[in-house]
C-alpha cells in the first residue's frame, strides 16, 4: 500500500503547481490507478473528481451514493441525477449510522465513528463485487486546515483523497467544475446534518428531521448557503451575512415556521455562515491531538 504523504508534503508539493498543472496531476494518478470507487455525494468535490475520473477511466470509475438518515433526501436524489449527467458506472447503497452508539453519543470524533462506518461499507462492497479498485473520497486540500477526525479513518482503511494528493483547493476545484460546464461549480458547502448538533448532545432522528426540515425552508427560501444549527430548543440560523437583510424582511414567516417545526426560540447568528462552526468550542490542543 503507497503511504499517504503528511500535510506539510501536500501543501508544499501544491505551492509549486499551477491549476492546469494540478489538473493533469489528477489526471495522470488515475491512469495511474486504473479503477477507482468513489465516495460519491454529489457535492463540488466529489463531482468533480468523478467526472475526471470519467474522463479518464470511463466505466473504471464507480461512484457509490449512500442513503443515510444524516444525508438529506433532496441530496441523495441530486447525486443519482449528476451520476446520469456524467455518464458514469453508479452504486447506491445505504447505512445507518444511528445503529452506532459511539456515532449517537455525538463525541468530539464524531465524524471519525460516521466515515469509519461508511468506508468499511464501501470495502465489503467493493469486495463482494470484486472491483479491486481502491476507495476514493473528494477531500480537499482546505480540508487540511479543519479539525477533521473523518480523515483518521480515511487513513486507517487505506482511503486516498486524489484532490489532496494533486494539491487542489477549494476554489481551484470550482474553477475547473465551470470550466468543465459541471452544475455543482458554485454549489454551497454541505456537511452532514449531524454536524449541526453541538458535541456531547446526542443525535436523534427527530433533532435530524428538524434541521433537515428547517434548512429545506430556508433554502426554498432562496437562500444560498444556510445551516440551521441545533441548540435543544434553540435554532441558530447562519447565512451569508450578505443575507442578514434578506433574514429581516421575512423574519416573521421563519420565525414562525421554524417554531412550527418544533423550535421555541428562533435566532440569527451575527457572526454569519462559517464551515464548521461547532468546532470553534473545542481546545486547540484537541484539535491538533485530532486533526
Amino acid at each position: 500500500m503507497t503511504a499517504m504523504p503528511t500535510k506539510e508534503q501536500l501543501i508544499e508539493a501544491a505551492s509549486r503547481l499551477t491549476i492546469q498543472e494540478k489538473d493533469a496531476k489528477l489526471g495522470a494518478i488515475l491512469r495511474e490507478m486504473k479503477k477507482v470507487v468513489i465516495a460519491f455525494s454529489g457535492g463540488v468535490d466529489s463531482t468533480f473528481l468523478l467526472a475526471r475520473a470519467v474522463q479518464e477511466l470511463g466505466d473504471e470509475a464507480i461512484a457509490v451514493t449512500a442513503a443515510s438518515e444524516t444525508f438529506p433526501t433532496r441530496e441523495f436524489e441530486a447525486a443519482k441525477q449528476l451520476a446520469k449527467r456524467l455518464n458514469a458506472r453508479q452504486v447506491t447503497t445505504e447505512i445507518r449510522e444511528m445503529e452506532n452508539p459511539n456515532f449517537v453519543s455525538n463525541p468530539i470524533n464524531r465524524c471519525f465513528y460516521c466515515k469509519d462506518g461508511l468506508y468499511e461499507h464501501l470495502g465489503q462492497m467493493a469486495q463482494e463485487n470484486k472491483w479491486n479498485a481502491v476507495i476514493c473520497d473528494g477531500a480537499n486540500m482546505d480540508d487540511l486546515g479543519d479539525y477533521r477526525p473523518g480523515r483518521v479513518a480515511a487513513a486507517q482503511r487505506g482511503v486516498r483523497s486524489l484532490l489532496q494528493e494533486a494539491g487542489l483547493y477549494k476554489e481551484e476545484i470550482r474553477q475547473l467544475s465551470l470550466d468543465l460546464g459541471l452544475p455543482t461549480w458554485n454549489k454551497p458547502s454541505f456537511a452532514c446534518l449531524s454536524s449541526r448538533i453541538p458535541y456531547g448532545s446526542e443525535i436523534t432522528l427527530e433533532k435530524i428531521d428538524q434541521v433537515d426540515r428547517a434548512e429545506g425552508y430556508l433554502l426554498s427560501l432562496g437562500f444560498h448557503q444556510v445551516r440551521v444549527r441545533h441548540h435543544d430548543k434553540i435554532a441558530r440560523i447562519e447565512v451569508m451575512p450578505s443575507d442578514f437583510p434578506k433574514v429581516l424582511e421575512q423574519y416573521k414567516n421563519i420565525d414562525q415556521t421554524l417554531r412550527e417545526i418544533g423550535f421555541s426560540y428562533v435566532t440569527l447568528d451575527l457572526f454569519g455562515y462559517q464551515t464548521g462552526s461547532m468546532n470553534t468550542i473545542l481546545e486547540k490542543e484537541v484539535k491538533v491531538n485530532h486533526g
